[in-house]
């Protein structure tokens, strides 16, 4: 049995109650500090969740221009290749061109050679056959 005073054992009561008061504003202020922590964590999972969303749009649309840029060089190498063809059309037909020309010119040469043998050829008939036609004359007037 324990004896107490009637005020060491009030003052110890006030004490026990004071010191529950300060244990429970500690717990208080504590939980209130694990619920700004709790609250600030979710903000910045938050926060972060809107970073990799927006990072994730970003790498959509860079994902998008690729290939919109992989479509540009296949349609750009499908005109390579045509004016590549063209251009070995254009070639071929310039070498046939060479070729044709200098057919022509060896055609027109032999023309040109034969042209004039047959004008020295025309000369003589007609130089032959005026002397004739001179001999017939005086001998038709002798």
């Amino acid at each position: 049995m324990l004896h107490c005073y009637a005020t060491p054992c009030s003052y110890d009561a006030q004490e026990l109650d004071i010191e529950s008061l300060r244990t429970s504003q500690e717990q208080t202020l504590l939980l209130q500090s694990k619920r700004q922590e709790v609250v600030f964590l979710d903000n910045e999972i938050t926060f972060n969740e809107a970073i990799i969303e927006e990072r994730e749009q970003g790498i959509r649309e860079i994902q998008e221009q690729i290939g919109e840029v992989n479509e540009i060089f296949k349609d750009l190498a499908v005109l390579v290749n045509d004016q590549g063809v063209m251009i070995d059309d254009i070639s071929s037909n310039i070498d046939n061109s060479h070729a044709a020309t200098s057919q022509a010119t060896a055609q027109l040469r032999k023309a040109s050679k034969t042209q004039r043998a047959n004008s020295s050829l025309t000369c003589l008939l007609i130089l032959i056959f005026g002397i004739v036609i001179l001999i017939v004359i005086i001998v038709v007037l002798v």
